[in-house]
């Protein structure tokens, strides 16, 4: 009969070892009133007077919330949704500061959102996701607190305004691109035009610039063979000259010219009708020889 009592009472004393896994905490109340938290590791509580009554996980929840709507300054509905992360800093304030802690948060989150969006206009609201979420974090943890809550951060998941007010954005976003393209396609067009004009003006410049330098060559060229001419004629005379020619030999020189004449592609050849003007020219080309002494 003993040994049945001793090993209930050890069954009984053993039903109260209780091991808390870690990011676990267990408020437990004795005798219907909170008594204490058990945190991570081993712990005991006494079997019928001591309850766990709630386990308390430690982790960052997410939680997101249903769209909600709100309105705008300027009158425009729109549905919003938001995701909130928090994490559980005092297990009895939440086991026993609200009812519900994750709907007294949803319905919070929804009211502070009307407040910030009945501030903002449309424009605003679709542009400031920062400060809203800002804004909504610094309220929320605020009110929390008594809760035993910590919010970490307060994301603007979605913003979806009415039907007709998305056409008529998406109608200026597709106006805003095409006015875009239109400027960047003329820039486009005058920058090639720049480009062709430089390129013709450039071309014309050169082509000047060859012209004038081939003009210039061959006129260097020109006087460089008028100048050989006269060369070789002054060193022909002097040839002449320092030959001592007499008239026999220069009569000589005029017939053979006759005869390369005669040589030639000429059709016609008038001949003189003596030697005496044979005579007569190889007198002039001396006298021509003389008077260059």
């Amino acid at each position: 009969m003993i040994w049945i009592i001793l090993i209930i009472i050890v069954v009984i004393v053993a039903a109260g070892v209780k091991i808390i896994p870690q990011s676990k905490a267990y408020v437990v109340e004795r005798l219907g009133a909170y008594d204490r938290t058990m945190q991570t590791g081993l712990n005991y509580r006494v079997p019928i007077i001591d309850r766990v009554a709630n386990v308390v996980s430690l982790k960052e929840i997410v939680k997101d919330f249903a769209p909600q709507p709100v309105i705008t300054k300027d009158n425009v509905t729109m549905q919003i949704d938001t995701v909130v992360y928090f994490q559980i800093t005092d297990p009895k304030l939440y086991t026993y500061g609200v009812d519900n802690p994750i709907s007294a948060i949803e319905n919070l989150t929804a009211t502070t959102l009307r407040n910030i969006i009945g501030e903002l206009e449309l424009d605003e609201t679709l542009t400031s996701r920062d400060i809203i979420n800002s804004k909504m974090r610094s309220i929320l943890d605020e009110a929390t607190d008594p809760w035993g809550i910590k919010v970490n951060r307060v994301e603007v998941k979605n913003i979806l305004p009415p039907r007709d007010i998305q056409d008529a954005m998406e109608k200026q976003m597709r106006a805003e691109r095409e006015r875009r393209e239109a400027i960047l396609k003329a820039e486009g067009e005058k920058k090639a035009a720049i480009l062709i004009a430089e390129g013709e003006k450039e071309s014309a410049i050169l082509r000047a610039e060859a012209k004038k330098e081939s003009q210039i060559k061959e006129a260097e060229g020109e006087a460089e063979a008028i100048v050989k001419i006269q060369k070789a004629t002054a060193e022909g005379l002097k040839l002449l000259k320092d030959a001592k020619m007499d008239e026999s030999v220069l009569k000589l020189k005029s017939y053979e010219a006759l005869v390369n004449v005669a040589n030639g592609q000429a059709t016609k050849i008038i001949v003189p009708s003596d030697l005496q003007n044979i005579a007569t020219i190889g007198t002039t080309i001396s006298e021509v020889m003389k008077s260059k002494k």
